[in-house]
């Protein structure tokens, strides 16, 4: 199961396309809002989370979380506690952590990409510390992906679905919804 986490503010394409991939895929994707299970999307879109964020159990069910960006929710991704112990749940377990747009930058901010290769939406590149930021839509380094913004949600998507369930997976899910090769 994979934690996507969802805060007021979010970029709603980076959210839900990857949610949309990963179930495609077969993955368990519960979202999780922060402060409640209604949030208001950067764009003024509101979106049901599946779960609060009083509700998460870091469990061995648990094989992944996403962070997707857009402002100001990438801020209050950032300032949730419930998203620091999953962020550090993650790691310690060797478990995937996707992020895209600013979101990586929550990474950068902790240490977790420290002389990792990452991404991430221009402008945030300051908050990546120790980071080799590509400038790439999309990066895989070890457990970490990260992506550039909302133009690759899908390739990003496609990424956190094969990390999960393999190259046959998320080429099955490919040629399902028509993506350009």
């Amino acid at each position: 199961m994979v934690y996507l986490f969802l805060a007021d503010g979010c970029e709603e394409v980076e959210a839900l396309t990857p949610v949309d991939i990963l179930r495609r895929g077969g993955v368990d994707v519960v979202t999780v809002g922060i402060g409640g299970r209604s949030v208001c999307s950067s764009h003024r879109i509101p979106i049901g989370a599946d779960i609060d964020d009083s509700q998460v159990t870091l469990s061995a069910e648990v094989e992944g979380i996403v962070l997707p960006g857009g402002m100001p929710g990438t801020r209050n991704l950032a300032a949730n506690q419930t998203v620091a112990k999953a962020l550090s749940y993650c790691v310690e377990n060797g478990l995937l952590i996707g992020a895209i747009c600013a979101a990586p930058s929550i990474l950068g901010s902790r240490g977790l990409l420290s002389g990792k290769k990452a991404t991430v939406f221009p402008g945030f590149e300051s908050e990546m510390k120790g980071a080799v930021v590509t400038g790439e839509g999309v990066v895989q380094d070890g457990t970490i992906i990260t992506a550039k913004g909302m133009g690759v949600a899908l390739p990003f998507g496609l990424a956190l679905l094969r990390a999960l369930r393999g190259d046959a997976a998320a080429e099955k899910v490919k040629a399902s919804i028509q993506c350009a090769p």
